[in-house]
């Protein structure tokens, strides 16, 4: 009898076996690109994913979606009992300790992404919730917490001992968001210092610290960036989290001023205009879309002052989702043409060690 059954293609190489080399030292940046590149070239026009230099892995299939409600639903029954039975601290604390116990089997065994990254911010934010909560057992997890009578010195300490947990649980599991997380509470623990120093201050010198380290954190992923021009080990996750973490910390102080003091006018409608410009340049040049995803609710807010001054109050709304939307469109089709057009205007030294502008 005829056997009618269609030959099989030989596998591919995932992309995670590929970076897994790259890290081993089996394969250099280099030579594994190659291997893409030679797939690619080989594949159907069908079987070909478009370019995208930002990349990262989220979800592995729809079982991480489905492990991903489970850990919710247990660790929120899990938290809602022990509280009654522990208080608040001990309820954090034993969040914290299920938390990384689940990591030990969901992401070192299993290595399901979307259930590390939630289990890791789990972790990291039940940790920051015991420390704090310990110093001050009145305070109300939210905006400002610990700012009460102790000051600012619940969050200093709750940020660093948070810092030092996501590096113990980097060491143990290595998923990428880790490095943000640590950071985050760095950001949170400077904040405190400010308003245990400068308690009468502390409010009008917010943004500028907000500012500063979001330009620290910024600077931070870039040297990931750098170190991985071609992204393609763990070193671009990294960066890219990092980069979701600067974002709102640059943008939020830089421009939030504008809208509250007077920013229907003209004037501060265009002032953020031209930050967003400004920051949108930074993002095509480091290929990074993160800072300008922070920036978009800003340019809705100049677009709408401008239509509003313009006498089409009446579609304000419409009209701005109309521009943001084709804004977006915009970047999206000519992003790599952009790009093509400013990395060669950049130094050398420096353009060679950016994303290729493909």
């Amino acid at each position: 009898m005829t056997n009618l059954a269609m030959p099989s293609e030989a596998p591919s190489i995932s992309p995670d076996t590929l970076l897994a080399a790259v890290a081993n030292g089996l394969l250099t940046a280099e030579q594994a690109q190659g291997l893409r590149d030679l797939e690619s070239a080989s594949a159907s026009p069908l079987d070909r994913e478009p370019h995208d230099d930002e990349k990262f892995r989220f979800i592995s299939g729809f079982s991480d979606i489905f492990v991903t409600i489970g850990l919710g639903l247990f660790l929120g029954a899990m938290g809602y009992f022990s509280r009654d039975m522990i208080g608040n601290t001990g309820m954090f604390a034993a969040i914290a300790v299920a938390s990384w116990l689940l990591a030990e089997y969901f992401t070192r065994r299993q290595r399901m992404a979307l259930p590390s990254i939630v289990l890791l911010l789990v972790y990291a934010g039940a940790v920051f919730s015991t420390v704090a909560e310990a110093f001050n057992p009145s305070l109300s997890i939210g905006i400002g917490m610990g700012l009460g009578n102790h000051g600012g010195l619940p969050i200093v300490v709750a940020g660093l001992a948070t810092a030092a947990a996501t590096a113990l649980h980097y060491q143990r599991f290595r998923v990428p968001v880790t490095i943000a997380a640590g950071v985050a509470a760095l950001v949170a623990s400077a904040v405190g210092i400010l308003f245990m120093v400068l308690p009468d201050f502390a409010i009008q010198a917010a943004k500028p610290l907000l500012l500063a380290c979001g330009v620290a954190v910024f600077a931070l992923a870039m040297r990931f960036d750098l170190s991985d021009p071609q992204r393609q080990t763990r070193r671009t996750d990294i960066a890219f989290w990092l980069h979701m973490l600067a974002a709102p910390l640059i943008v939020h102080p830089l421009i939030s001023g504008l809208v509250g003091e007077g920013g229907s006018d003209a004037i501060s409608a265009w002032s953020i205009l031209v930050i967003f410009i400004g920051l949108a340049l930074v993002a095509l040049v480091v290929d990074r879309r993160a800072i300008l995803v922070s920036g978009l609710s800003y340019a809705g807010f100049a677009f709408g002052s401008l239509i509003v001054n313009a006498g089409l109050s009446d579609s304000v709304v419409p009209l701005t989702m109309l521009v943001l939307g084709a804004l977006v469109l915009l970047l999206s089709a000519g992003w790599h043409a952009l790009r093509r057009t400013l990395v060669p205007l950049l130094p050398g030294a420096l353009a060679v060690r950016l994303p290729a502008h493909t």
